[in-house]
């Protein structure tokens, strides 16, 4: 599996369990596998819907601010890495 980096966490809403990523290179679609790491973190997810400014969109590119529902707590400065299946 190859991991590409494309975004970086900026906040953590623990109620709904939402991160809020800054995209940084790349683009992420719903559907994708993710891995988010950081000192204390250190699993893999699937976004099932992403927002932005409170509306769900399909795709996300470098420089978008989005939400996205995660399965565990994560951090600010946690690294968001799109998992790609290698053929």
């Amino acid at each position: 599996m190859v991991e590409e980096k494309v975004g970086e966490v900026v906040k953590f809403f623990a109620k709904p369990s939402v991160a809020a990523v800054k995209i940084t290179e790349g683009e992420l679609k719903v559907g994708d596998a993710i891995k988010l790491t950081g000192h204390t973190t250190d699993f893999e997810d699937k976004i099932e819907s992403m927002e932005i400014n409170n509306k769900n969109v399909e795709k996300a590119v470098a420089g978008d601010y989005i939400g996205i529902k995660v399965a565990d707590r994560v951090r600010p400065g946690d690294e968001v890495f799109k998992v790609i299946p290698e053929e």
